[in-house]
């Protein structure tokens, strides 16, 4: 028997079904959605299934387990000691549900920091602390952390003036960046840097923060933090975020303060540059 031949493809034989944007040319310098096109009145479908993925990968990252353990292990395995902690939040939802409590330490962490310096008995006050929080990605911090920690402990060690005492870094988590400066101040840190996750982005689920205070204490407002934001293989990459942070910590340590009145002169990659406006940071850009 003779089957009869199928019909031609309606989508097969058409002409281009989605009308590009005049300046599609642009979409090269930026992973924003612009110059998708359109398809008749409509997204093209292949927008609107990209826009669907982004927006799963942003709430997975949201939800995703902090690897505190594996984590640690590397960064002992690396010769720095750590410390678990947790906030006050006692689970994911708690914590998206009360930011406030992502600030604070819980009792139980509380004292293990002030057992950890009972037992420690430092010679002398630590120059810097290093806190790992999770915050709305932990994805970030398990992509960005340990190569920005080793990139800045090289960058420590090669300073030829007076060294930089290291506290354990504290893994922290249900965090938010206030978190830090509890942490610092049981510590006795003279400053403090925290790695967060930040709010992922519907193209940046696996964007790190990083926020520096001087003399941290519980109270400190965002004017007085500097923020180094977008840290990411797409982003402000790892080599170029350590610069920054180093350059604000040697100026931080010469002028005792953090914050607006704190600017980042350097030219973006060179820690001791000249003044360079188009590279200066501000203060806490995302309200963690």
């Amino acid at each position: 028997m003779n089957t009869p031949p199928l019909p031609a493809s309606p989508v097969a034989d058409a002409p281009a079904l989605v009308t590009p944007a005049p300046w599609s040319t642009l979409r090269r310098f930026t992973d924003a959605r612009i110059a998708l096109g359109r398809a008749g009145h409509s997204m093209p479908t292949a927008a609107h299934l990209d826009f669907q993925l982004a927006h799963a990968q942003a709430r997975d990252a949201v939800h995703r387990p902090f690897d505190a353990a594996g984590l640690a292990l590397e960064l002992e395995r690396a010769g720095l000691p750590t410390l678990r902690l947790h906030s006050a939040a006692a689970d994911r939802t708690n914590y998206l549900q009360r930011p406030d409590l992502g600030r604070r330490l819980s009792a139980p962490s509380l004292q293990a920091v002030a057992n950890y310096t009972l037992q420690a008995q430092p010679a002398g006050p630590y120059d810097l602390a290093v806190v790992v929080a999770d915050g709305l990605s932990a994805l970030a911090v398990h992509h960005n952390a340990m190569p920005l920690i080793a990139a800045l402990r090289k960058r420590l060690e090669s300073h030829g003036q007076a060294p930089w005492r290291l506290a354990p870094v504290a893994l922290v988590e249900q965090a938010r960046v206030a978190v830090g400066d509890e942490v610092g101040q049981g510590l006795g840190a003279r400053a403090v840097v925290v790695l967060i996750g930040e709010r992922p982005g519907l193209s940046s689920p696996d964007s790190m923060g990083i926020y520096l205070s001087w003399s941290p204490q519980v109270g400190l407002t965002d004017a007085q933090r500097n923020c180094i934001s977008n840290v990411r293989p797409a982003g402000l990459g790892v080599e170029a975020a350590a610069d920054k942070l180093y350059y604000l910590l040697r100026r931080a340590r010469t002028l005792g303060l953090t914050g607006v009145a704190l600017k980042d002169d350097s030219v973006l990659g060179a820690p001791g540059g000249r003044e360079d406006k188009s590279h200066q940071l501000t203060t806490d850009v995302w309200k963690g």
